[in-house]
């Protein structure tokens, strides 16, 4: 991996992180997650001019329809745990799921697990462990807000990385005319799937005088959280497209150590040291499975 695709990895990284702190940093984060969603719709503009969906192979609608959901429980499941927990609980958690993957990729994708693989997978659960009980072993010390929703979101995530993995293999081969690449306009078909799913679900909690005050504060940051996401996705469409994967994927996990550091800064919380130690230990978990598939 060069310098300039250690960069790219790094940068989108540190925007992923910040735009998970901007959620939590909501005086509602559910509130400020759905209105992301609906800027989501302009991708149907991008859509209807960049490509002809009609190239899109039959059974990646199939897929769309699964990871939609995936998806918006995903969303909506991350807003209820930031509404309960710390950033520096909730967010090593959620970005654990390479830790899980492979469980599945083996019975579904046909994939193996490497013995350094496995020695990472063991890591990260450790570093789970840390971040969620501190270390402790009573079962009081399991009992952390957010925690729950934040595994929920995890299962989630597994889910969808699943099926995207699998869309994409389907997309690779498929004949493609329209300027836009594959990968751009499945993230559209995706946003757009999400956010019709994602809205109902979270609009039914949103209480409605909280939706005109967060839209009358926070309307500003919510956009711009939105850039940050598709900036960040943008950045590693381009670093997949320039280095491994396998590097990639492990250097991306340095965001759980953003996320640890601008929740100290920014957020003003204060992780111990068991979850800090734990967030180090996930990210070096992740990246024992990412080098050693």
């Amino acid at each position: 991996m060069s310098s300039f695709d250690l960069g790219l990895v790094l940068a989108s990284a540190l925007l992923h992180a910040v735009w998970s702190a901007a959620i939590k940093g909501s005086r509602d984060p559910l509130t400020f997650s759905a209105m992301q969603q609906v800027t989501s719709f302009a991708g149907v503009a991008a859509l209807a001019l960049g490509c002809d969906l009609r190239e899109v192979p039959a059974p990646v609608w199939k897929i769309l329809a699964a990871t939609g959901v995936a998806h918006a429980l995903y969303l909506y499941w991350m807003g209820r745990a930031y509404e309960r927990g710390e950033l520096t609980v909730v967010y090593p958690i959620v970005r654990s799921t390479p830790a899980l993957l492979p469980f599945l990729a083996v019975a579904w994708l046909g994939e193996h697990v490497s013995a350094g693989g496995a020695l990472g997978i063991a890591v990260t659960l450790l570093g789970v462990w840390l971040v969620h009980t501190q270390g402790e072993l009573r079962w009081s010390a399991f009992v952390t807000p957010g925690a729950g929703f934040a595994y929920l979101s995890l299962l989630a995530t597994v889910g969808y990385s699943l099926f995207d993995k699998r869309a994409m293999a389907l997309l690779e081969p498929a004949p493609w005319t329209g300027p836009l690449p594959r990968s751009i306009v499945y993230f559209f078909l995706i946003a757009i799937a999400h956010a019709v799913l994602f809205l109902p679900l979270a609009l039914r909690r949103i209480p409605r005088t909280t939706w005109r005050t967060l839209r009358a504060g926070e309307w500003a940051m919510a956009c711009l959280a939105t850039l940050l996401s598709l900036a960040s996705y943008g950045l590693i469409l381009e670093a997949y497209r320039r280095a491994p994967a396998s590097y990639v994927v492990a250097v991306r996990q340095v965001s759980v150590l953003f996320a640890v550091a601008i929740a100290a800064f920014w957020l003003r919380e204060r992780p111990s040291r068991p979850r800090i130690l734990g967030a180090a230990a996930t990210v070096a978990g992740v990246a024992l499975i990412a080098l050693f598939p």
